[in-house]
């Protein structure tokens, strides 16, 4: 009878989900496992030779080393998470970048997500990562109770606030001084001559919003000028919302001279609404904003540092994490004003 033809051997389908264990690396490199774990971590008493047939079996297999068993030995799992507001927020990138560089440093992984300004999500995603072990987290905070969080800081998750602080606990927090910052703002644009300065920011139950909105009522006040309520308008910063107030400041028998915008989301909606108008109008935004410089005139702004907010909070976990007994505390960093021109602008009228 004529030989069946045999087929040519193909590569097994990947088994996804099974990772090579150093067991099938001491099976195909004929070793024990004592063997391969000497050689995974680095330690002495075992042969060049030997050392080389466990490196070409970890190698054909793709084997890596399971470090989350290793640490989980040491009572840590070498990660931290970060719970921010919104992703794709500006403002959060060198925050989020600073907070993974001082995780690196102490060898730790960084896992973050996004509470999309809601507190049910902000509480899901913060002890979803305790769940998972994280060491310690850094909340940018949606809700204003984190009563939830007192089993996970009791058994030992180290946290930190972020740009806003916690609700119904005693925890650190890192922020920025908004109050004096917008105060600074504002009493830039009385500087240079004006007496009827619109606010437009935030959600009022937001921190950083209500804050700010202090700092400007305070500059006025300072400068014995009486706000209308018709200057100010908070709420959502979606640009139909920010354009209806904005137009409405700009309008009327007395419109106001100048702006000062709450924060980076308000003053893009802003700035095209100036476009629009046939009058040169001033404007002081709180954060600064990417291409400010380039506009003309350029955007005059209160600028946070982002990435120092991100660092410092980051430095405060890993104090507590290599356990330093600290106090919660508040740590508020400056900001600084950045004259670029457009608050420089006299009144038109």
């Amino acid at each position: 009878m004529p030989e069946t033809p045999r087929r040519a051997d193909r590569p097994s389908a990947p088994r996804y989900g099974n990772r090579p264990t150093m067991k099938d690396v001491a099976a195909r490199a004929g070793v024990g496992l004592k063997t391969v774990s000497r050689v995974v971590n680095g330690e002495s008493g075992v042969t060049p030779e030997t050392e080389r047939r466990v490196q070409e079996a970890i190698d054909a297999l793709g084997f890596r080393r399971n470090d989350s068993a290793r640490v989980l030995r040491k009572g840590r799992t070498a990660s931290v998470g970060l719970v921010l507001e919104d992703l794709a927020d500006p403002f959060y990138g060198p925050l989020s970048r600073a907070v993974e560089e001082v995780a690196r440093a102490h060898g730790a992984l960084l896992i973050n997500g996004s509470s999309a300004e809601d507190p049910d999500r902000e509480q899901e995603l913060a002890l979803a990562l305790c769940a998972r072990r994280v060491d310690g987290l850094v909340i940018i905070p949606a809700g204003d109770d984190h009563r939830y969080l007192e089993p996970e800081i009791k058994a030992g998750v180290a946290t930190v606030f972020v740009d806003r602080p916690a609700g119904g606990i005693d925890a650190d927090c890192v922020l920025s001084d908004n109050f004096g910052g917008a105060r600074q703002g504002v009493a830039h644009l009385v500087a240079h001559g004006h007496r009827r300065i619109g606010f437009i920011g935030d959600m009022p139950r937001i921190h950083t919003a209500s804050e700010r909105l202090r700092g400007y009522r305070t500059a006025m006040e300072d400068a014995g000028i009486a706000v209308e309520d018709a200057w100010m308008s908070l709420g959502a910063t979606d640009p139909a919302r920010v354009r209806r107030a904005a137009e409405e400041m700009l309008s009327g028998p007395s419109p106001v001279t100048a702006v000062f915008s709450g924060n980076n989301r308000v003053t893009v909606t802003v700035i095209r609404v100036l476009a629009e108008q046939s009058r040169r109008v001033a404007l002081v935004a709180f954060d600064d904003l990417e291409l400010a410089d380039l506009l003309q005139p350029g955007v005059t702004v209160v600028a946070q540092d982002a990435a120092a907010i991100g660092r410092t909070a980051a430095d405060r976990l890993f104090r507590q994490l290599d356990g330093a007994l600290l106090l919660p505390e508040r740590i508020e960093l400056p900001t600084r004003l950045i004259a670029r021109g457009s608050g420089e602008l006299p009144p038109a009228d």
